[in-house]
């Protein structure tokens, strides 16, 4: 259960109570706190504060057209990106506008209001109107500032405990994914040794055999080295695909009817280990072993905009032999939470179970790096 939801969740009908309040409370707040400026000491009190309320649920919109334009616009898109420049540009231009709104809602709309509402107007027709458009847009930047900073300030504090959790989240995952690999984990002196041994006697006496072996090997060092990093390179992830694939396809002979478009330039791209896989794995194991007939699969992977990622993969299927719960099963529930620990709000995967074929479409952003971050100790096959 989440904590404090009025607060931290983003169900809608916390989202609306809370913003809801805030605004109430900022309006009272300005209303109340304009009502004892020391000039209008000479107005009844009661006339000085409903006079003040009028005056900030006019500013009220310009504060909040400036606060929303902070916290879902600039904020998500830029300064978390880390576009600081664009950022501070797209900052300055709200502040001015703000000011520049504040000043036109000043002059032209509260004067009428007031005396349509039958409010003193405190307005003062001994300065200048150039001086008078200057402290109305002084007055509007103060208070662009105060709402703009409190409003971007719950937004970063907002979205770096979300992070923190999600952080958390991932560590929990990856502590029981940890756990369920030690409890089944067979020691990799032993399997490479017995991998080998395998491999020797099969070399002269079936190289078919030996070739699968050796692909087997080449996965199961994958899995067991080059899984334990956070990231590790595209083109590996793809190479491990494509031996998974051939190993599939031992099963099918000439009967699976299999088309590949997989890129061989990845871009320096890395990406979280094993997070294609299951969801190539469930279209073997739900879609083409249950045909008997003309199985088929078409997987497309494509790079573009340099750091984007996008996978398409379409297998045939006996009417109903993908069920609802196939579709959402561990394996791809697996996916779709990693994907949303590790790539919030940077990926989109769409899953389509039709009659007779089965579709995902998986577009990611993915880190581009000219480093791996950590070196592999990988075991060769011909360990001893």
């Amino acid at each position: 259960m989440e904590r404090y939801p009025f607060i931290l969740s983003d169900q809608w009908k916390y989202r609306i109570r809370r913003h809801v309040a805030f605004w109430t409370f900022w309006w009272l707040f300005q209303g109340i706190l304009y009502s004892y400026i020391p000039m209008h000491e000479g107005i009844p009190y009661l006339d000085r504060l409903f006079a003040s309320m009028l005056d900030s649920l006019v500013f009220l919109s310009v504060h909040i057209f400036l606060s929303y334009a902070l916290m879902y616009f600039v904020i998500p898109r830029y300064v978390l990106k880390e576009k600081y420049l664009v950022a501070i540009t797209w900052v300055a231009f709200l502040f001015i506008s703000a000011a520049a709104l504040s000043s036109v809602c000043s002059l032209l709309v509260i004067p009428p209001l007031r005396n349509l509402f039958g409010y003193p107007d405190y307005t003062r027709t001994d300065i200048p109107i150039a001086l008078s458009i200057h402290m109305s847009l002084m007055a509007g930047l103060r208070g662009g500032l105060t709402i703009g900073g409190l409003a971007a300030s719950i937004k970063l504090i907002k979205s770096l405990y979300m992070k923190e959790q999600r952080n958390l989240q991932l560590q929990k995952e990856n502590i029981a994914s940890q756990l369920q690999l030690l409890k089944a984990q067979v020691h990799p002196h032993f399997l490479f040794n017995t991998l080998n041994n395998i491999y020797s006697y099969t070399q002269n006496t079936s190289p078919e055999a030996s070739r699968l072996v050796t692909g087997l090997s080449d996965l199961l060092r994958f899995i067991l080295y080059e899984c334990n990093q956070p990231l590790v390179p595209l083109a590996k992830e793809l190479k491990m695909i494509r031996d998974y694939i051939a190993l599939e396809k031992v099963r099918y002979g000439n009967k699976l009817d299999l088309h590949l478009d997989i890129p061989d330039q990845t871009n320096d791209l890395y990406i979280s280990p094993l997070l294609l896989l299951p969801l190539i794995e469930n279209c073997f194991k739900h879609g083409t072993s249950q045909i008997l007939e003309q199985p088929w699969i078409n997987l497309h992977i494509a790079i573009y905009k340099e750091r984007h990622i996008q996978m398409k993969l379409l297998n045939g299927k006996s009417p109903g032999s993908i069920t609802e719960k196939d579709a959402s099963g561990i394996g791809i529930q697996n996916v779709e939470k990693r994907l949303e620990l590790l790539y919030p709000n940077k990926h989109e995967l769409t899953i389509t179970n039709e009659e007779d074929v089965f579709i995902v479409n998986l577009k990611m952003e993915l880190e581009c790096l000219k480093e791996p971050l950590l070196k592999s100790n990988a075991l060769p096959l011909t360990h001893a």
